[in-house]
């Protein structure tokens, strides 16, 4: 059960590229999410954001996505002194939106072995309807209560996205414990829909077993998982989803 008065901290980054150690972070945000002494999760506790200096340039590839230029970190502090006055805050956990991208940065010693919640998994499970699970997507299909639009723009900086996220993990809390969500995050993505290929779109409950199979050694982890799940879900050897599969005609 968590005491009153603690608190997650929800984590983005925006960085060179997508793995160390050829790229490196140029921004972190970070938005907090607080349990209230009525027990109630609201957004709250500490917020914002630190440039960083990668050490490297910037790609313009990747200056197209956050415009964040070579020039405006030059003087910022750098990726190791900077990650753990953000990232060693005494909180239950760290969280972000497809928390593995953060966790490839967010390394176990700058980060004092912070466990993580990652959200997208989570709103796999809490929220299989959604057309989407990116976490934009989710800002608008489900137009979590008390967002500000303005704060929440523009869209690929480490504050605004953090903000965005941290809607998302408040209302998750509000149906699911801390220990659930970390439980789930631990795992691979359980995907409501089949991602990709002639089946796009479809439930796995709506998939033959022989399709199935054929999913179930997929090279991609959240793939396999999924129709692994469903497999057992249909020899009883595991519960069903948390909420019913959607109708196949949804997009994922």
């Amino acid at each position: 059960m968590t005491a009153p008065g603690t608190f997650i901290r929800v984590v983005d980054l925006e960085t060179t590229g997508s793995r160390p150690p050829a790229h490196a972070v140029c921004e972190i945000g970070w938005q907090d999410v607080v349990l209230g002494d009525d027990g109630i999760w609201q957004i709250g506790g500490a917020d914002g954001a630190h440039l960083v200096n990668p050490g490297r340039l910037i790609p313009p590839v990747t200056q197209a996505v956050h415009h964040i230029i070579d020039e405006d970190v030059a003087d910022a502090p750098y990726w190791p002194d900077i990650a753990p006055t953000v990232l060693r805050s005494n909180a239950v956990a760290l969280a972000a939106h497809r928390a593995s991208f953060e966790q490839r940065f967010c390394t176990p010693a700058l980060s004092g072995n912070a466990a993580w919640i990652c959200t997208w998994k989570c709103a796999l499970r809490l929220w299989p309807g959604s057309p989407s699970f990116s976490n934009q997507v989710l800002r608008y299909w489900r137009k979590p209560e008390g967002l500000d639009r303005d704060r929440g723009l523009p869209v690929h900086r480490a504050f605004p996205d953090a903000y965005v996220t941290a809607h998302h993990l408040r209302d998750m809390l509000r149906t699911t414990p801390v220990e659930t969500l970390l439980e789930w995050s631990a795992l691979p993505g359980l995907l409501p829909r089949v991602p990709a290929g002639p089946l796009r779109g479809t439930a796995w409950t709506l998939i033959d077993a022989e399709a199935l199979a054929r999913f179930a050694g997929d090279r991609d982890e959240d793939v396999r998982y999924s129709a692994q799940f469903e497999q057992r879900r249909r020899t009883g050897e595991t519960e069903a989803m948390v909420v019913a599969s959607p109708d196949q005609s949804e997009l994922f």
